[in-house]
């Protein structure tokens, strides 16, 4: 299921599916990234997410049941409309919407101005100067 968002964001998509509690994840094969966010202990079920386009960000999402059955397919049983997933879809849209209107505006504001004063292994390990 596509989630089309027409803001313009300051953070990059990678920061705001990450604040939805998804991590990322590498395919070994093709060497590109998606998202997933288990349902459970195990690696499945699961929600797959990926990155369509950044500006405009536009998402696609997916409820993976089961790993692929078969060495070297991609086929799998998903759910692409269940209740589940649009239930999902709309945590993700509000998530990163709030993400969008409060907070800062700018990614890296006020990270210019902290400097910290280098100390030593014991100063660090016990708090003293």
């Amino acid at each position: 299921m596509r989630i089309n968002f027409e803001q313009k964001f300051n953070k990059p998509a990678d920061f705001l599916i990450r604040r939805c509690g998804y991590g990322q994840i590498r395919d070994r094969r093709t060497g590109g990234f998606s998202y997933a966010r288990r349902l459970g202990g195990g690696l499945y079920p699961r929600f797959h997410l990926y990155v369509n386009s950044e500006d405009p960000l536009i998402l696609n999402l997916h409820l993976d049941q089961k790993q692929a059955s078969y060495a070297g397919q991609t086929a799998h049983s998903g759910d692409y409309d269940s209740d589940l997933v649009k239930k999902e879809v709309q945590r993700i849209f509000e998530t990163i919407l709030s993400q969008a209107v409060s907070g800062e505006t700018d990614f890296y504001a006020g990270t210019e101005d902290y400097t910290e004063e280098p100390k030593g292994f014991f100063s660090r390990l016990f708090g003293r100067k």
